[in-house]
């Protein structure tokens, strides 16, 4: 994480997101959190991300989720210099999964 971005505050925002117990609960806070607007960008985002390490081309992830070309270059500047938070997460979630 960027050293300019962390903080106590943040600190205790990620915190209460990993004190979060099951799927209801976090879908719960997050709609209390965040307009339908962000959630649905934050979403939209991750999708982009699995399918980008999936290797899936541009047109296919626009056509399916409707992302511009600008948030897929964005998420896949993150994906390949980012903080690695999508890659750890992906990487995780697929073990998970099988």
């Amino acid at each position: 994480m960027s050293l300019k971005f962390r903080d106590e505050h943040s600190d205790a925002f990620f915190n209460a997101v990993l004190a979060i117990g099951d799927i209801d609960e976090c879908s719960d806070f997050f709609e209390d959190l965040c307009t339908i607007k962000e959630l649905k960008s934050m979403i939209m985002r991750f999708q982009v991300a699995r399918m980008l390490s999936e290797g899936k081309l541009y047109t296919d992830i626009v056509n399916q989720t409707g992302a511009s070309t600008a948030t897929i270059s964005r998420v896949n500047r993150c994906l390949n210099y980012g903080s690695d938070g999508y890659k750890t997460i992906l990487e995780r979630l697929k073990k998970r999964n099988g």
